[in-house]
């Protein structure tokens, strides 16, 4: 079997993101099988637009996006927590990633593997946010991967000042889920059924 292409988007534009730093250590220690893209088109997004959203009228970086999640086997997101949810970018980057009006273009994330965790300098680390974005992703039809859950709690203890992931403990839980996501994606790929 070819690698499995993860796209992995981190949902803070900052440069310095400890959840960007995450992705960064998800490509790192990939296991053999994996290939992970770490989206860099975030702040391109636009507001979401019903008006605009048909293959003929989105804009540039959304079919970019759609183009980028249709075409890979799974996603991997990172999310930071602002005012205990999701922030306003990743969501509305997903929502954008998550229509078909026409009926005729399949929905991109329709049962699309998708690995979740998160990064935060505070004792609960991302908890409500990752639990918003699994509640965004059931209506989505997407398959979450369930366990283990990838809490980075008190973040800037755990990335040294080049921002490389230096805690074994958060390391060998980035590994059982990089694993799992693997798992899953390898069924959805068998059995056809993650959209593409």
């Amino acid at each position: 079997m070819s690698e499995l292409k993860i796209l992995a988007i981190s949902g803070s534009l900052r440069a310095g993101s400890h959840n960007t730093a995450l992705l960064r250590a998800a490509r790192k220690h990939q296991p053999a099988g994996l290939d992970i893209e770490i989206y860099e088109g975030l702040r391109e997004i636009p507001p979401y637009d019903r008006d605009l959203d048909n293959p003929q009228d989105r804009p540039a970086a959304v079919a970019d996006l759609r183009r980028r999640v249709n075409g890979a086997d799974g996603l991997l997101i990172a999310t930071p927590e602002f005012n205990y949810s999701v922030p306003g970018t990743l969501k509305n980057a997903i929502d954008w990633a998550s229509t078909d009006w026409t009926k005729e273009e399949g929905l991109p994330l329709h049962r699309k593997p998708v690995a979740i965790l998160g990064a935060a300098p505070t004792n609960f680390g991302t908890v409500r946010a990752q639990l918003a974005l699994r509640q965004v992703f059931l209506w989505t039809d997407s398959d979450v991967v369930v366990k283990p859950e990838v809490q980075v709690f008190r973040s800037h203890e755990r990335f040294d000042e080049s921002g490389n992931l230096t805690d074994e403990a958060t390391i060998a839980l980035l590994r059982d889920l990089l694993g799992a996501l693997k798992t899953k994606t390898q069924a959805a790929v068998a059995a056809g059924t993650a959209a593409r």
